[in-house]
């Protein structure tokens, strides 16, 4: 999904500058750092069933592979995809346990569900071919493979967005090579690692799914220029993403989102209150899709608000929320000299609890979700902050609403819900946002087909257009033409 930690290289150098600081001062000791930091520094150095340290070794095993995947034909494909589903599906547990404790964020229930449903992929059966016949001769279009793909993946949710792209790019008939997110580099490493065994025992194709095991910008950079990529899928921050689009390459991205809510009072307020609940606090608001600031109206605010606490979720106070704000944002300034609210890290895609105590308040740990009213211009609201705490802002008129819920997207064209009965609102919203994904009187997370109609997967390509990747996303169309008369009738 969209939303994800990017890392840039001066953050990348700093970690790493801190862990040899660390080493040279007490060279015995052992080094406690973030998983980010030794996934850069002590990588696992392998080049056996998809792992490797060169980029340029994995580029160039990917591409043998391949051309070996297109010897297997469309049955071998088939024979990957059920291999990804199955693993992903029988190791979500541990995969899910390792991922958590590497990455410390979300919650580990949901990094579960997230392997678990990757059996919701579409596969091969997307791609069907378009045909024309008629006076002139047979035309037969099809959806062919661009051959190696370099896949960037967040943090956020690292083994669940490479087993998606493995069973969406595979079925196109593609190999790839990962550059994930250091901080979740671990995790992604012994993923790949078991589908190429399997590949392997199977289809005797062993680098099929490659993985760079000590990513870094550098290694993106590489695997932007290697010649034997031909396409890039990106889910990153507006640089790495910006970087991709400039490489010359076919790239499809996923840029950030800041999904707002919209609640006009013409619909069930209790299911409103729930249906928020269950999108912003899943795994911790790290969904790019997930709620991330509500404007209600204000004949029914508050009982929308007793709503969401009656539901399990918790609200501060204007003095927590002030104490909350102060450690979950800090003031930078941007490129020309203004100031704006810098994310504090550390906070993202924490628990629930842990935002309370930085508020100075107490919530059990099986609480979802933090509220708390604001205006519309709080860092809550207009900034991405991924965690679980949601912004409640009261609106005037529902025209007041969709024009606060647009400044807040920021035109980022990603994901955006409603709760109404009213069709000429839904209408309205839909048309004014214009985002990717709408969803209307539901969780964000049926946009994904969860819980409501259509297909999922983890990218979902909002800056480049294609929205949710199928196996289709990663093909090039080729054109087959036979002239003269060759029909039947």
């Amino acid at each position: 999904m969209s939303t994800t930690l990017p890392l840039d290289e001066t953050s990348l150098r700093a970690i790493v500058d801190e862990v040899l600081r660390g080493l040279h001062r007490n060279p015995a000791a052992p080094v406690v750092a973030p998983v980010v930091a030794a996934a850069v520094v002590a990588p696992r150095r392998e080049s056996r069933f998809g792992v490797f340290t060169d980029v340029g070794a994995a580029c160039g095993a990917a591409h043998r592979a391949f051309l070996q995947l297109q010897e297997k034909g469309v049955a071998g494909r088939v024979k990957v995809i059920e291999i990804v589903k199955g693993l992903a599906e029988a190791n979500a547990v541990e995969w899910g346990k390792i991922e958590f404790e590497e990455t410390k964020i979300g919650r580990l229930a949901h990094k579960i569900e997230k392997l678990q449903i990757v059996k919701l992929v579409p596969g091969v059966e997307w791609l069907r071919p378009y045909a024309l016949s008629g006076d002139n001769g047979i035309t037969l279009e099809e959806c062919a493979p661009f051959g190696v793909i370099g896949a960037i993946t967040p943090v956020t949710h690292s083994v669940p967005t490479i087993s998606g792209n493995i069973v969406s790019m595979v079925a196109a008939g593609n190999a790839i090579v990962f550059n994930p997110h250091p901080g979740g580099a671990r995790c992604a490493t012994v993923a790949v690692r078991a589908f190429n065994e399997a590949i392997h025992a199977a289809l005797g194709i062993e680098h099929l799914i490659c993985v760079i095991a000590d990513p870094s910008i550098d290694t993106f950079n590489a695997l932007c220029q290697n010649e034997h990529v031909r396409m890039l899928c990106v889910t990153g921050g507006p640089a790495v993403v910006n970087a991709a689009m400039k490489s010359g390459k076919r790239a499809v991205c996923a840029g950030p989102g800041n999904p707002p809510v919209v609640v006009d009072g013409t619909g069930n307020l209790a299911k409103a209150a729930a249906d928020v609940i269950k999108g912003a606090g899943y795994d911790n608001n790290l969904l790019c899709i997930g709620e991330k600031q509500v404007f209600v109206l204000e004949h029914v605010a508050e009982r929308f608000m007793n709503e969401l606490a009656t539901a399990g979720a918790a609200k501060l106070t204007a003095p927590q929320l002030a104490r909350l704000t102060s450690a979950a944002f800090t003031t930078g300034k941007d490129a020309g000299g203004c100031s704006h609210p810098v994310l504090n890290r550390k906070l993202v895609g924490v628990d629930a609890s842990v935002l309370a105590q930085q508020a100075g308040a107490t919530v059990s740990a099986d609480v979802p979700l933090l509220f708390a009213e604001t205006d519309a211009e709080h860092p809550f609201v207009m900034e991405e902050q991924m965690m679980p705490m949601i912004p409640v802002v009261r609106v005037k008129t529902f025209g007041d609403a969709v024009s606060a819920a647009l400044k807040s997207e920021h035109g980022y064209k990603h994901s955006a819900i409603i709760h109404s009965l009213n069709v000429e609102h839904m209408t309205q919203m839909a048309r004014v946002l214009d985002t990717t994904l709408f969803v209307k009187n539901g969780p964000s997370t049926a946009g994904l087909g969860l819980g409501g109609e259509g297909y999922l997967n983890y990218s979902i390509a909002t800056t480049t257009g294609e929205g949710i990747a199928t196996p289709r996303t990663f093909t090039r169309t080729r054109r087959c033409v036979m002239v003269e008369n060759l029909r039947i009738y």
